[in-house]
Parts: structure tokens; sequence; C-alpha cells
């Protein structure tokens, strides 16, 4: 059985004063303070603003314990740009400090419901995989057509994790797949809002504490992952009012107990 590591996705949250982090805490002592309490992170803002050397190195040293996982730079996933390899190129100089640290898990290529199963798309996620193959990769898929076995013997002949997710049953999201296409095995947990994940306010799309007892089938889940894999990775995305920090709490504990 693998080791089975569990954190946030994202840590910067101010709403978390109280779930986490203590009143007069300044932002600067975030980072530590979130080490102290889990050994994992998944990095969101490498989405919106594509990371430095510098900046990822600074991250490493606040909290040397930490390890990440590094969410793709959107450029190359959400809103893929004709300079997508220079993109590509800067985001992998970026990442090397942690990676020679040893402390980087996995790079998260987040992929929207738009990207479909389609030809033009195989071609460029088979060249993207290429280009950053000296990585270890993860990729979530939204679109449901990607759910396929020809995907996952894809995945395992390069390697390459595909990640499943937890989400509101509604239509239009991919189904449950609990799979594993290489050593690691990786889960996000968006929460299950079914009455707003088709928003507007894409923030209230996960806003969802999940309850004990869905904490413990999801627990269930992650042990048959582990199973099959050296090292599972798990992310509660569920930021909204702190319930993440609270749900990855629980689920630790779930996890670590005979019963859970």
């Amino acid at each position: 059985m693998s080791t089975i590591s569990v954190g946030t996705s994202g840590y910067t949250y101010h709403e978390w004063v109280g779930p986490l982090y203590p009143e007069g805490l300044a932002p600067a002592e975030y980072l530590p303070y979130y080490a102290a309490h889990f050994s994992t992170l998944e990095l969101n803002s490498t989405r919106y603003r594509m990371p430095t050397a510098a900046k990822l190195a600074h991250l490493h040293q606040q909290a040397p314990s930490l390890r990440f996982s590094i969410k793709a730079h959107r450029s190359f996933t959400t809103e893929i740009a004709s300079s997508w390899r220079s993109a590509v190129a800067a985001f992998s100089a970026a990442v090397q400090p942690l990676l020679h640290a040893g402390v980087l898990q996995a790079i998260l290529l987040q992929f929207p419901a738009s990207f479909v199963y389609a030809p033009a798309e195989r071609r460029y996620l088979d060249s993207l995989l290429k280009c950053l193959s000296h990585l270890p990769l993860a990729v979530e898929f939204h679109h449901s057509l990607w759910y396929n076995n020809r995907t996952l013997d894809g995945l395992r002949q390069r390697k390459v994790s595909f990640v499943s997710l937890d989400l509101p049953a509604v239509d239009g999201v991919p189904p449950l797949l609990d799979t594993t296409t290489a050593d690691l095995a990786y889960l996000r947990l968006h929460g299950r809002n079914a009455t707003t994940w088709w928003a507007s306010d894409v923030a209230s799309r996960y806003d969802y504490w999940y309850s004990t007892e869905e904490l413990k089938q999801i627990a269930q889940r992650i042990r048959l992952l582990a199973l099959e894999s050296k090292q599972t990775l798990v992310y509660c995305n569920n930021h909204p009012k702190g319930a993440a920090v609270a749900n990855a709490r629980t689920l630790a504990t779930l996890l670590e107990s005979d019963d859970g």
C-alpha cells in the first residue's frame, strides 16, 4: 500500500483565519503555519500567474518539510495560447528548485469541460505530455468522453497519473472513476454542491462541507487507490468557509484509523 498524503488546494484564503490560521497571523506566515498541520499542498496560484524559480524556491525555504503539487499555468491548459511551448518552457524552469529539492510531487494539468476528446485535442495533449515528460504529471479531465480505455492506456504508457474526482452528480460532469495509470494516485475533492455547480459565481461551486459519513466512503476509495500505487495524494478543493481544512483533517484521521 502506498503512502497517503492529504492536504488542501490553495492556502492563502483569508477566510481560513479561525478555521486554520490564528487571528493576527501575517499572511506571510500562512505557509509555515500550514506546513505545521499538513504535509502536502496543491498550489493554486500557479494556474493564474506564471511562477518563477525564485518564488517557488522562497516557498520551499519558508516550509522546507512541505511537499508540493503545482497546478499548471492556464496558458497551456484552460486558455491554450499559440505560444504554449514557450509558456511550458518557462513553467518547467520555474519548478526546478522544487524538483531538485525532492519536494515536487506532481504537476497538475487541469483541463476544462471545453477540452473535448477529439483528434486535435488528443494530438495537443500528446505534444504537451512529451514536453513535460521529465516531470511527474497528473491529468484532470472534465469532459466525460476522455473517460475511456484508450485514454487510460495512453496515460499508462506515458507513466502519467489520471486524476480521480469527487463531484456532484449533475448533468455535464464526468463519471466517478478511480483508477491508477502511474505510481502516483491522485484524488481531488471538489464538493458535491449540485445546486451551485453551474452557477455564474464560480466560487460558490465549491461551497460544500462533507459529512463524516461521506468522508468515510471517500476514505475507502482512497484505500483502494493506495493498493495500486506507490504514493497517493488527496486534496480538498472545497475551500469556502474553511471546509477544506476541516474535511482534510477529518479525512486524515479516518485514514489513520482502522474503522474509518
